[in-house]
């Protein structure tokens, strides 16, 4: 495999330990990878507001995709640095479709400026509800595009309501799984990890023949098909092993780790 130009990595079940830190060990890979003069970008489901925690562990690296390229964000300053998000009547329409099929979901929203969410919407425990965040009706919403939509249903078991919602969703909107038990990710059409990490690349003059791209779960799979290089790690989904040019290690093992220390081979470290 060619030496690449660029280096992407999903966070959650890839670059991430299981309990969600970054080890030393990878931490410092990464550093020696960027000073070695390949890009490092990190891209992620995860929304802007669950990135402030690891602040000091990808600060270095610049900017971030996140919420499955609804935004990119620079967690040095904090800052959403563009959006790609939903028409309003789009999501308003989604919204009622959905409802009508699953009437117990709930829905909440990822926006530039935080989160929106209905009072049944269940919260992933490790990441508590912002003091800035609305809660209300997500028919409420006006003003600002939403990023990312999120709906969860306490009847309907995860892969059903999930097949219920993808076929609901169609071709309006894009559909994505990161592997959160029952969660229904929706994006606005054509907006995937792959797309706008695409568009990142390519102003910096980067095709996808120089990228190697990590990750472990389905929302991972446009971009791992895009890059040069698509690797799975070793507890991937079996969607994304199935697919992928290479295999490295688990994320508990320090997988991507091991994937780019040959890279460092006859590099100076510090």
């Amino acid at each position: 495999m060619d030496r690449p130009r660029l280096v992407a990595s999903d966070l959650d079940g890839t670059l991430l330990r299981s309990d969600g830190t970054l080890s030393d060990r990878t931490a410092e890979v990464l550093v020696a990878v960027e000073e070695a003069g390949i890009e490092v970008v990190f891209v992620t489901a995860r929304p802007p507001r669950w990135l402030d925690s690891l602040a000091d562990a990808v600060a270095g690296h610049g900017t971030v995709i996140c919420g499955n390229g609804a935004f990119v964000y620079d967690v040095g300053t904090r800052t959403v640095l563009s959006a790609n998000g939903f028409d309003e009547a789009v999501v308003r329409s989604l919204v009622s479709d959905v409802r009508a099929a699953v009437p117990d979901v709930a829905f909440a929203a990822e926006r530039a400026s935080g989160l929106w969410f209905e009072s049944g919407f269940v919260h992933d425990p490790l990441h508590p509800i912002p003091a800035d965040a609305v809660e209300a009706p997500i028919e409420q919403l006006a003003g600002e595009p939403v990023g990312k939509l999120l709906a969860r249903s306490r009847s309907v078991p995860a892969a059903a309501f999930l097949e219920r919602v993808s076929a609901i969703v169609g071709e309006r909107a894009s559909f994505a799984y990161s592997g959160a038990g029952g969660l229904a990710e929706i994006n606005a059409v054509g907006v995937t990890k792959a797309v706008v990490l695409e568009r990142w690349a390519a102003e910096l003059g980067i095709g996808p023949q120089e990228v190697w791209a990590f990750g472990d779960m389905p929302n991972d799979l446009p971009m791992l098909t895009w890059a040069g290089v698509g690797w799975a790690v070793a507890n991937a989904h079996p969607d994304v092993l199935a697919v992928a040019d290479a295999l490295c290690g688990a994320n508990d093992e320090d997988g991507v780790a091991l994937a780019l220390e040959p890279l460092l081979e006859g590099q100076p470290r510090a």
